[in-house]
């Protein structure tokens, strides 16, 4: 099974979001340990990209309930870029959708508007920057969905408070939500969601002094790793990294400094959030990801998807066709190294 393992999967979205318990998906089979069958592993695909194209302007919003309309400001543009999204920096972005996988094109000239419900404290997914525009990814990404599915003039997106949301999708003031609702058997009752769009890996991260190499599990071995205690990340690592020594931290602030100072050789969590800290200040440059990404949706769950009513599934179809689409030209992979500089995959 290793050696199949071996073997670069295009794997769908669809068939990611039905993997069975106790999967995992991985970067590198080198990281596992060798003499332990892994019935469900698959590779985990990743790209490196030199982005080129940046949308240039962001809808904007004055208060919690503005709705914004995108029209003529959706606009993809030859743009000068930022040093991080250089070339030679050799950036890595995540590909979920198979560009084989024949997806088809919906017509959705009798719709009449396609309003994304969101939020304003949820950066970098959504919220108010200086000027009171609402920015982030998930405006970006709506933008781009609007764009690839002909929509710019019926595209709206309105910021809601979190609490609203559902009430406001059901009253018809929206047609989607874009707002990182996890999916769950719970959600899928309410909504009807279109096929994952972001999954959140898990990551070990060391001291750049001692960055390990390939093959991992033979540099971590025995090895102390912090986690947080009480995490799924914890649960993970014990289930699934057994050869390592956990250590539980109750605080991420200990976590981290427990790291820095040298008293764990690893430490183990989101992706995402190690990411933030990995380009702050108070990491100042001690650390690095090593080994991984690890997608295990039993343990992390199954990553963020666009909300509909359960009346609307072909709209979550055409929003699948929209997403693979910026995935295989590229977009989706300039929107997220635009707003993840440290990138987690």
């Amino acid at each position: 099974m290793l050696g199949m393992a071996q073997t670069t999967l295009k794997t769908s979205m669809k068939k990611l979001s039905r993997l069975p318990d106790r999967s995992m998906i991985v970067a590198r089979v080198s990281d596992l340990r060798p003499d332990r069958a892994y019935p469900q592993i698959r590779l985990f695909k990743v790209k490196r990209v030199a982005p080129r194209r940046l949308l240039d302007e962001r809808p904007r919003s004055t208060n919690r309930r503005a709705g914004v309309r995108f029209g003529g400001l959706l606009a993809i543009v030859l743009a000068l870029f930022m040093p991080t999204f250089a070339l030679a920096a050799a950036p890595q972005a995540p590909i979920f959708w198979d560009s084989k996988e024949p997806l088809p094109k919906p017509d959705l000239s009798a719709l009449p508007r396609l309003r994304f419900l969101t939020t304003t404290d949820f950066p970098p997914f959504n919220f108010l920057d200086g000027q009171g525009h609402l920015s982030g990814f998930h405006v970006d990404l709506a933008r781009a969905i609007c764009a690839e599915l002909a929509l710019a003039d019926r595209c709206e997106i309105q910021a809601l408070p979190w609490s609203d949301l559902e009430t406001a999708l059901a009253k018809g003031e929206g047609e989607a939500i874009l707002a990182g609702i996890a999916v769950t058997g719970a959600s899928r009752q309410k909504y009807v969601f279109s096929r994952p769009y972001l999954q959140f890996p898990a990551r070990f991260v060391t001291l750049k002094s001692k960055a390990l190499a390939d093959p991992l599990y033979d540099k971590l071995q025995g090895r102390r790793v912090g986690v947080l205690r009480g995490s799924a990340h914890e649960r993970m690592l014990r289930d699934e990294f057994g050869w390592v020594e956990a250590v539980a931290y109750d605080k991420p602030e200990a976590l981290r400094d427990a790291l820095k100072n040298g008293k764990i050789d690893a430490a183990f969590g989101d992706g995402m959030r190690l990411s933030f800290w990995l380009d702050s200040a108070d990491a100042a440059g001690c650390c690095r990801f090593v080994g991984g990404p690890y997608l295990a949706p039993e343990y992390v769950g199954g990553g963020m998807a666009v909300a509909v009513k359960p009346q609307d599934a072909a709209l979550a179809a055409a929003l699948d066709y929209a997403l693979q689409q910026l995935s295989i030209k590229g977009t989706f992979a300039e929107l997220y190294l635009r707003y993840f500089p440290v990138d987690f995959y």
